[in-house]
């Protein structure tokens, strides 16, 4: 299995167009050690010709063209794609924005929740996606499927939040959340048996999560922020990690230690915010990932399982 981390930050990318924080700014002047970093995509592959993308960022055109593996291929006649199937987690602007960057004829499977099949269906842009050349399937929780030959996809429910424009303003204990707004994948080549999950959201890492991930080859992982009240202590939102989906790297509730003693093999840190200081190459909070086993991803890192 081949995984392709297309982008690796969270909305808005690295360094974000609107903000001034001191990563945005030091990235903006070109600082040693400050890598920018578009939004959130992987894109994998078991044979290296036919590829299922992982949410469908904003940047997609882009890591399209940054990524050979993506491109059509000389030999399939003028109009042609790799990208055979387009895998949804939840219906985050930074994860369905993308859809429209492949709304030119291509022919493509769209993998979603119900929920998110019905937010895009609310919304007639995604019309743009021609039904008789992208056709809908729906999700069914803890069920594999076969996503091409050697290549299953399972999908679960993890701990998260609906969309921030789904958010039920009557309902502000609950935002209108419901089991299955937020995904992980778990993706297996039934070849070699070896199993990867994609987490890019995720506000807890409760137990029934952590016997899930025991002993997994790879678990990219919701990096978003390294401490819960990050973008508050910034100055850069009013809302804590968790109020956002997002269980924080660091504390006693945060995803290393949660994460620590399960024998994962490789663990990659992936949806990384614009606010995190993990970001900069030489930060006290870039030792201390690393130190606890992690990796914290960067466009266009490859790996192969």
């Amino acid at each position: 299995m081949i995984v392709k981390i297309l982008g690796s930050a969270a909305g808005g990318g690295f360094p974000q167009a609107n903000c001034s924080c001191r990563n945005c700014a030091d990235a903006r002047r070109g600082l040693p050690g400050l890598l920018p970093r578009t939004q959130s995509s992987l894109a994998v592959s078991r044979d290296g010709r036919s590829w299922v993308l992982l949410n469908a960022s904003p940047d997609l055109r882009q890591q399209i063209a940054a990524t050979r593996e993506l491109w059509p291929s000389p030999d399939g006649g003028v109009r042609a794609s790799p990208i055979k199937a387009v895998v949804l987690t939840n219906g985050d602007v930074d994860h369905v924005a993308g859809l429209l960057s492949l709304r030119e004829g291509i022919d493509f499977t769209l993998y979603a929740s119900a929920g998110v099949h019905a937010a895009l269906a609310a919304n007639s842009i995604f019309n743009v996606l021609d039904a008789k050349l992208v056709p809908r399937t729906y999700l069914q929780l803890e069920e594999p499927l076969n996503l091409s030959d050697g290549l299953t996809l399972e999908a679960f429910a993890v701990p998260g939040k609906v969309a921030l424009y789904l958010e039920d303003a009557a309902s502000p204990d609950t935002f209108g959340t419901q089991e299955g707004d937020t995904l992980g994948l778990k993706l297996t080549d039934v070849t070699s048996g070896a199993a990867a999950f994609y987490i890019p959201a995720c506000a807890a890492v409760d137990p029934h999560l952590a016997t899930r991930l025991r002993g997994a080859a790879l678990v990219l992982f919701d990096g978003t922020l390294y401490a819960d009240d990050e973008m508050i202590l910034q100055g850069l939102s009013s809302k804590t990690g968790r109020r956002m989906g997002h269980v924080s790297m660091s504390g006693a509730q945060g995803s290393i230690l949660a994460l620590a003693e399960l024998g994962i093999k490789r663990k990659v840190f992936v949806h990384i915010n614009n606010s995190n200081p993990v970001l900069r190459d030489d930060s006290p909070e870039r030792r201390a990932v690393e130190s606890a086993g992690w990796e914290v991803a960067s466009d266009g890192m490859e790996i192969r399982l």
